[in-house]
């Protein structure tokens, strides 16, 4: 903020400089309207702030982000400027009666601006990353309110309107403090250590040693023994319990695992005893409101507004200063002022108190309000609003797509480029200047041709109803294995480990024939499993997969999987563990591409691609023939389609649906294992790009019990000196 601060000087002369360009009559029109133009822009930017900002959360669209993006970033910039503006302009002297009167009423958008530094409480961080700059934050509060400061000072003729700017001061010095208060309250360390209890040194083990060595000392024998406590009673939910109360009470607990704290065997009992008595469908909506709740913590004011009690004094404060400092603005004698200066008063003080006012009925839509109205049971009394908080979205509900073999065939043409594309062998050309090793133009161009390329063939669908079905009941069947067993912890830390192998060996019995996909690195098994996957989901007979009599459409779910974990093995692969993912994938782009092209006459579309792979003879393995340079997995994937067909036709004899079933199976076992994997800090990230399904994932995870994040299992050990 204070870097922000000088640059706003520094834009300030420089941008006088360069107006000495224009004609003078041109100079003088900007120099009358350059902060009304400034003014009035950061109160748009408030505008767009407040009603998107909490928007972003289930909405996915990249042009919202980037206006969001571009708002958050302006927002503040526009206000430091206008206030270095403010300030260089009343500082310089002049004693005409028009220039003074102009000086009073500019003087008074000040305080304006400080309420717009402050921010709406739909957004604090845009990012994780703008909480750990809270302490930037609070030195720009002191440097942007004693540039205010200073501006009203410079102002002071003693006037009305000089001292209706107090209140209005007051209002931004208490929203600029809020919103530092809620990015330090966001931060990682202040974040942490809030949830960090007490210190404990456990039972007084020096004097328990003291003791019994006494007694060894005097002749007599000495042991311990354990004294047998009764077990904590855990306080389960009735069944009637609104989901809300069920999700704040579990967000308030499992909300450790953001700080990669330690959770106690009586959270993980507590929660079993709802997970594994409840549906799906409440489970996932129980992990939609905390991590809704989780969302507000790290991205709004909710600490301030929601969380503290003097925060609806706070708000009471701020709106009534606002809404009185505006009832005076219209007794006042105003006839001095320039129609145009009103217009724009009157402009800031309408939209501060309409901010304010939209900001509260967001707040009473919000979860947090109808939270405490259930509570105290009053919750019909009180209906939420549709538009400013639907009560069905509280993240997007959406996984990516992405798929290497439509990618090789270029089944869709990037929007921007269309024109360029049509050029006979453009594609083939980038590709070539992409791969050569000299630094020119073309070859950059090949990578933001590259880059454009993957988003363009990136796609979002709706999570279906069947795959989480799928992952709840394989979690709690994992659950099962360990609760209520004596080495549950050591279950527990195996169960986490599993990436697929699980199913093969115990449910499916086929590891001997499929199991060497699941020894490779993580990235490579996700190629292998993605590729095998597209291979058979388009040359299977539609119409086989409902032989095994299992209700979920296997096939599709196995393939919705495999293109959302390519997905995040391309475009977000710092969610997955370390691994040269990235590199794989483009060699086996590469290799696919050069296949297609070889085959071009006899391929028509992603049936004929998969059927020519298929065709090709793979009895010796691609390393012994290639060598390991090249990180291609493609006829490695071909060779364990073909073991997954030969289940059908070999001595296994399984139908087509069983073969669909065990797919789908290790499917979410891999995605449950990459949602495990993935750190803390990239799960809360995701939270701000409408959610993704592996943080869900990995939260009905850490409920059911499977998280290493369990590290108290027994509490104290209770022992005493017995003598004998």
């Amino acid at each position: 903020m204070l870097l922000r601060g000088i640059g706003s000087l520094i834009f300030m002369y420089e941008g006088r400089s360069i107006m000495a360009i224009f004609p003078e009559r041109v100079t003088k029109l900007w120099k009358e309207w350059e902060i009304r133009v400034l003014v009035l822009i950061s109160l748009f930017l408030q505008i767009v702030l407040i009603l998107l900002g909490n928007r972003r959360k289930y909405i996915l669209r990249n042009r919202i982000r980037v206006i969001l993006w571009l708002a958050y970033l302006g927002a503040d910039w526009i206000a430091a400027v206008c206030i270095g503006v403010l300030s260089s302009s009343l500082g310089d002297d002049c004693e005409n009666d028009s220039q003074k009167t102009k000086k009073i009423i500019w003087a008074f958008w000040a305080p304006f601006l400080l309420l717009h530094l402050g921010g709406p409480d739909t957004i604090t961080a845009y990012a994780m990353e703008d909480n750990e700059l809270w302490v930037r934050h609070f030195l720009g509060l002191l440097v942007q309110f004693g540039g205010a400061f200073y501006i009203f000072l410079l102002a002071w003729r003693g006037m009305p309107l000089n001292i209706l700017a107090i209140p209005i001061f007051v209002a931004g010095l208490i929203k600029y403090g809020e919103r530092t208060w809620a990015l330090r309250s966001a931060s990682s360390s202040h974040f942490r250590d809030a949830m960090l209890p007490c210190p404990d040194p456990g039972p007084n083990y020096a004097k328990i040693m003291g003791e019994y060595t006494l007694q060894r000392n005097q002749g007599f024998n000495a042991s311990f023994r354990s004294v047998i406590e009764s077990s904590t009673r855990v306080n389960c939910w009735d069944p009637d319990t609104p989901i809300l109360q069920v999700g704040y009470d579990l967000f308030d607990t499992f909300k450790r695992l953001f700080a990669d704290l330690i959770l106690t065997f009586q959270d993980r009992e507590k929660s079993q005893s709802f997970f594994h008595n409840t549906t799906w469908q409440k489970a996932f909506a129980v992990i939609e409101v905390e991590l809704g709740f989780m969302f507000d913590v790290l991205y709004t004011k909710a600490c301030v507004s929601y969380s503290c009690g003097w925060g609806h004094l706070l708000r009471f404060v701020s709106l009534s200063f606002t809404v009185s400092t505006f009832v005076a603005f219209l007794l006042i004698d105003r006839h001095e002022h320039s129609t145009i200066d009103l217009i724009i008063t009157f402009v800031l003080l309408v939209g501060a108190i309409v901010l304010e006012i939209y900001a509260i009925i967001v707040l009473l839509s919000s979860d947090w309000t109808m939270l405490w109205l259930s509570r105290h049971r009053m919750a019909s009394c009180f209906c939420r609003s549709p538009i400013l908080q639907p009560a069905d979205r509280r993240w997007s509900n959406s996984m990516a797509q992405y798929n290497l073999l439509g990618l090789c065939l270029k089944e869709k043409p990037i929007k921007c480029l269309g024109p360029l594309q049509r050029l006979p062998g453009i594609d083939g050309m980038l590709e070539e200047y992409r791969l050569r090793q000299d630094k020119g133009i073309l070859h950059r161009f090949s990578y933001f041709y590259e880059m454009l390329e993957e988003h363009s063939y990136k796609s979002h669908v709706t999570v279906s109803d069947d795959l989480k079905g799928l992952i709840f009941q394989q979690l709690k069947d994992k659950s099962n294995r360990a609760r209520g067993q004596s080495n549950a912890n050591a279950i527990y830390k195996q169960l986490c480990a599993n990436r697929g192998d699980l199913v093969l060996k115990e449910k499916y019995n086929c590891y001997i024939k499929l199991g060497c996909s699941m020894e490779e690195d993580f990235d490579q098994s996700i190629l292998l499993w993605h590729i095998a996957t597209d291979l058979l989901y388009y040359l299977d007979d539609q119409d086989q997969n409902s032989s095994s009599g299992r209700s979920p459409d296997c096939k599709a779910t196995s393939k919705l999987v495999s293109d959302y974990m390519l997905y995040l093995l391309v475009m977000r692969p710092f969610m997955l563990p370390d691994g040269i993912g990235k590199m794989r994938f483009q060699d086996s782009c590469v290799e696919a591409i050069q296949f297609l092209q070889d085959n071009n006459a006899d391929i028509r579309g992603r049936t004929d691609a998969c059927r020519k792979l298929l065709r090709v003879n793979t009895e010796v393995s691609p390393l012994e023939v290639k060598g390991d340079k090249s990180k291609s997995v493609l006829f490695d994937a071909a060779r364990l389609a073909k073991s997954l067909q030969s289940m059908e036709t070999d001595g296994d004899n399984w139908s087509n649906g069983k073969k669909w079933e065990m797919m789908c199976d290790v499917w979410v076992e891999m995605m449950c294992y990459a949602a495990r994997q993935c750190g803390w800090k990239e799960h809360a990230q995701q939270l701000r790009r409408g959610g993704e399904l592996l943080t869900h994932v990995w939260l009905l995870m850490a409920h059911f019990g499977i998280s290493e994040h369990f590290k108290i299992s027994q509490g104290h050990a209770r022992s005493m000196v017995v003598v004998t």
